[in-house]
């Protein structure tokens, strides 16, 4: 089955459209002024669903859903917002445990039935859904597992992230279809086309994008004496007017390449703050010439950045049989929007979506976390998928001669 550009964007729209239904809905209940901030499709490891949650205790409501598609549907928010959510819909129900849960599954009833509604006139077909189960759980053990079709590790997933304007609250919707209906959908809505690219060459090259992580993961190790975990990997696709609220408003340091070759693009190494100064003074041990981050730090990062770069693009290269070369990099220390604005203005001129390309990365031994973020010319990461021999997705080594 192949999947193009166009079905993708289709119901990428479409799961936003639904997310605005359900935020209308909600704001008709309960006086709530939000707005859908971001949606996008991933494409990630069953194991990997909801990683980006971390550990913060949520609240919400699960459906299943079957018809013209099957699956779990799940809406939920901080565990710390729950007072003022309910209270918005029933002043002082948050006093009640009973009516706060109540309020809570009413809430996600009226929006979850807008946005599966949504997709049922779409299709022109009957999707129906259970009654709103109430969650109350931490982290990713707030969704349900992806159902398993026993023929990949690799799953399809919708989320929406949904801003109250007026409070520092958000909502998140996730939708985790079945996978065989899905992909069969998704594979009847691509148009006639030289564009279509095969569904089992996308997850080769999820799984070649983890192996290239856990390649950078070895040339940190190498480098600082550190032992990293490669943790999450996923490709995700978006409007490219979208792809900088993907990193949000908290500050990097980090570095920025441009690579060339099939495909081109841009990839992005980057620390939160406390990360950049813990990684680099680890890396070099140092006496620094100030508090905070200073140009010291900033060196080591720049220089780490580096070889994880090299690591990570020499993986992709070693699998697409192609030469992909990328520039010296550039040290930014900004907001996350900030650094990748520029980037996806860039790519924007030629295209109107973007696959964005991400990996996480963390230790033990030293309290830091990385993320790569790789953003390629769509078009001819479409044409390098093409020539992409699905066996050679676990050949990722790189020759260190080249990195170093």
């Amino acid at each position: 089955m192949k999947i193009d550009v166009q079905s993708l964007g289709t119901f990428n729209q479409l799961a936003h459209e639904g997310a605005e239904q359900a935020t209308r809905s909600m704001a008709q209940m309960t006086g709530i002024d939000a707005e859908v901030d971001v949606t996008k499709i991933s494409l990630v490891d069953r194991a990997d669903i909801g990683e980006e949650l971390g550990d913060s205790e949520f609240v919400g409501v699960q459906f299943e859903f079957e018809g013209a598609l099957s699956g779990d549907t799940v809406l939920v928010f901080d565990r710390d917002s729950t007072d003022e959510i309910v209270n918005a819909l029933m002043p002082g129900a948050a006093e009640d445990p009973s009516m706060a849960q109540s309020s809570v599954e009413e809430i996600g009833n009226i929006m979850m039935s807008g946005f599966i509604d949504g997709w049922a006139d779409y299709l022109g077909a009957g999707i129906e859904h259970t009654p709103p189960e109430y969650i109350e759980r931490s982290g990713a053990d707030v969704l349900p597992e992806a159902p398993d079709t026993g023929e990949t590790d690799q799953v399809f997933v919708f989320r929406s992230e949904i801003e109250w304007l007026d409070q520092s609250v958000n909502f998140f919707i996730y939708m985790l279809p079945e996978y065989e209906p899905m992909t069969e959908m998704m594979s009847e809505h691509a148009a006639a086309g030289d564009d279509a690219i095969p569904i089992e060459k996308l997850e080769a090259f999820n799984r070649m994008t983890r192996k290239g992580t856990e390649k950078a993961a070895e040339n940190v190790e190498m480098m600082a004496g550190i032992e990293t975990e490669a943790e999450v990997s996923q490709i995700s696709f978006a409007p490219i007017e979208d792809v900088p609220k993907q990193v949000g408003n908290d500050t990097y340091v980090g570095t920025v390449v441009e690579f060339t070759g099939a495909p081109s693009g841009y990839l992005l190494v980057l620390f939160d703050e406390t990360s950049a100064i813990n990684v680099a003074e680890a890396l070099m041990p140092m006496e620094t010439d100030g508090d905070g981050l200073t140009d010291q730090h900033k060196a080591a990062i720049e220089e780490l950045g580096n070889i994880m770069t090299s690591g990570f693009v020499d993986g992709w290269a070693n699998v697409l049989q192609q030469t992909v070369e990328h520039t010296p990099p550039r040290l930014v220390h900004d907001m996350g929007r900030a650094i990748i604005d520029p980037l996806a203005a860039q790519l924007g001129q030629h295209q109107q979506h973007a696959f964005i390309i991400d990996s996480k990365m963390k230790t033990d031994e030293v309290a830091f976390e990385s993320t790569i973020h790789a953003l390629p010319n769509e078009e001819e990461l479409r044409e390098a998928l093409d020539e992409l021999l699905v066996e050679r997705a676990e050949e990722t080594e790189a020759d260190a001669e080249q990195i170093f």
